[in-house]
């Protein structure tokens, strides 16, 4: 286990998928880890299927002192991305995120926000295969893999690859020792 408490900044808005926001949610606070949840706006935001979550804070708000403060960005998939990735604010701090080169964690369409940052050109990633041309026309490498981790992105594809993007994310927090094949 990790000797210091670690926060993760999960970034989303509106129709995100609902596994892929809670379940790794879930997963993080059951090891001890804190999770910010980073909006367009505060309050709550609604899943594809019914799910609400609260955005703790807004890209606004967050400044460069509490910019630090987080060790993984948490990117979950649906329509969120989508969304986020039409806000100035929410591709800066994701920009930001990827060249300080601490963990960022997409999974489904997550990646969709990494293209607007422009961080995929020569990185391998996996997505949703809905937008696997859009990936690779950013210029990234896509494999068709459960996880793909390529220097500080993870990437996974849909639902039920979460246990395999768990393990991953654990491994780059420090909270597990080894990720399973």
């Amino acid at each position: 286990m990790a000797s210091e408490k670690k926060t993760v900044a999960m970034v989303l808005a509106k129709n995100f998928e609902d596994i892929e926001a809670i379940g790794p949610l879930e997963f993080l606070n059951s090891h001890g880890v804190d999770v910010v949840t980073i909006g367009v706006q505060r309050g709550e935001i609604e899943g594809k299927k019914g799910g609400r979550l609260v955005a703790d804070v807004t890209f606004d708000e967050v400044s460069r002192d509490q910019f630090d403060q987080f060790d993984l960005l948490l990117i979950p998939g649906g329509g969120s991305p989508e969304n986020l990735r039409i806000n100035d604010a929410a591709v800066d701090f994701t920009r930001r995120f990827v060249e300080s080169g601490r963990p960022v964690a997409s999974i489904c369409h997550g990646p969709q926000l990494l293209i607007s940052a422009k961080v995929l050109p020569g990185r391998t990633t996996t997505c949703v295969n809905k937008i696997r041309d859009d990936v690779m026309n950013a210029g990234a490498k896509y494999v068709d893999a459960p996880v793909a981790v390529d220097g500080n992105l993870i990437s996974s594809r849909v639902p039920d690859d979460l246990p395999a993007f768990y393990d991953a994310i654990g491994v780059a927090l420090g909270i597990k020792q080894t990720a399973t094949a």
